[in-house]
């Protein structure tokens, strides 16, 4: 009896203080309806993965096919090359993670403002670019004849690559160039982070003797360790995604077999063969696996203290 009056109270107090700050939540609304209509909702349709999809029975009258997609994909030919490029690019992507990490201590470290600022905006740019003209750029600066980086190579005495039809080549362009592309941007949210740290840390630390280096290594990189160690989660959660247009753009017949993902085999099964069903099975696949990752890894990270729940 006590316990629920106890919670009838707990709840009162709750809808009073929701009440008095209804503004904010007025303003929370249109996010959270955003979320619901377009992301919730829509989860329905989940489903056309474990059917047999017809057009003309709609979701719900398309028969149940259970988990034959699954087994399909599984046991397809070109699995074990998606799930390999696939991870390949992205372990790739991670492995350049400290960059922006190094970018924005550098950064942060100048002491000219004018010289900072332009750094700064140099950085920036590239983020900026479509993915088109980037791609675009790409493949004019590796062309194996007119291209810049072929013209160097000739003036040191090397033939020409025709780098964009070559699989060895097309993981190292990807990541590099997308590396290339965030770089400033990615730096943003440290240099922010590297902001909030109390400046009296650096002024005891001055007095101590610390040198730069050791105030950037004891006192900078603790400072913004819980921001490095969300980004990294949100990293691993996307470790089976590759972005899509980039990789679409830069793939041809003759770098399919290092340029082939998830994600173009999805638009080819589904939108270009219309295997509805199928295509619906591997991206369901997909996203499971980064859920588990991103669970996983979160678990570990919260023995550091810092973690998304």
């Amino acid at each position: 009896m006590r316990t629920a009056v106890v919670g009838k109270k707990m709840s009162h107090i709750r809808w009073k203080r929701m009440l008095k700050q209804w503004q904010l939540y007025v303003l929370l609304f249109p996010t959270l309806l955003y979320f619901v209509v377009f992301h919730y909702v829509p989860i329905y349709g989940v489903q056309i993965a474990f059917k047999n999809f017809m057009g003309n029975r709609g979701i719900w009258g398309s028969p149940w096919v259970g988990f034959e997609h699954f087994e399909r994909f599984f046991n397809s030919y070109y699995f074990w090359t998606l799930m390999e490029n696939t991870l390949l690019i992205n372990l790739y992507q991670l492995a350049l993670f400290p960059l922006p990490i190094i970018a924005a201590l550098s950064i942060n470290e100048l002491r000219n403002g004018k010289f900072k600022t332009t750094v700064q905006t140099i950085t920036y740019a590239p983020y900026f670019i479509s993915v088109v003209v980037l791609v675009g750029m790409i493949v004019t600066f590796l062309d194996p004849r007119t291209g810049i980086v072929n013209l160097m190579l000739n003036a040191l005495g090397f033939e020409s690559i025709n780098f964009m039809i070559r699989p060895e080549w097309f993981k190292t362009i990807f990541v590099l160039s997308g590396e290339w592309q965030n770089l400033g941007w990615g730096s943003i949210i440290y240099l922010a982070a590297l902001a909030g740290i109390n400046p009296e840390l650096h002024e005891a630390a001055k007095v101590d003797g610390a040198s730069r280096l050791q105030r950037v290594i004891r006192i900078n990189l603790p400072g913004i360790l819980p921001t490095i160690m969300i980004l990294l989660i949100l990293n691993m959660g996307n470790l089976m995604t590759v972005g899509f247009e980039k990789i679409y753009l830069m793939q041809n017949d003759l770098n399919l077999e290092a340029s082939d993902v998830i994600q173009t085999y999805v638009y080819r099964a589904g939108l270009l063969q219309a295997q509805y069903s199928f295509s619906a099975a591997i991206g369901l696949f997909n996203n499971v696996i980064n859920f588990i990752i991103l669970v996983s890894f979160n678990r570990l990270a919260r023995r550091t203290g810092t973690s998304l729940w």
